[in-house]
């Protein structure tokens, strides 16, 4: 008996791998987008804390968004 891969013609696989590779980039292009905004809130805690709008006792919001951004990269390393 044939299996399900061993029966699918060459053009399903490569519709099949095509659809993959398009969800990816979706995924990728997601978290460029992420990481932008991830960044942007990262400099304007900075610019706030420096300013002296945010106190010592927020710092906990910065480690968040720290660890987002992390990861948010950890994909892009593997």
């Amino acid at each position: 008996m044939k299996t399900t891969t061993e029966q699918s013609s060459p053009e399903s696989i490569d519709l099949l791998l095509q659809y993959q590779i398009e969800v990816m980039e979706g995924i990728m292009e997601s978290k460029d987008q992420y990481r932008k905004v991830v960044k942007a809130a990262i400099a304007k805690w900075v610019k706030d804390f420096q300013s002296g709008h945010i106190e010592i006792k927020t710092v906990d919001e910065l480690k968040k968004l720290i660890e987002l951004d992390i990861e948010l990269q950890k994909d892009d390393c593997q």
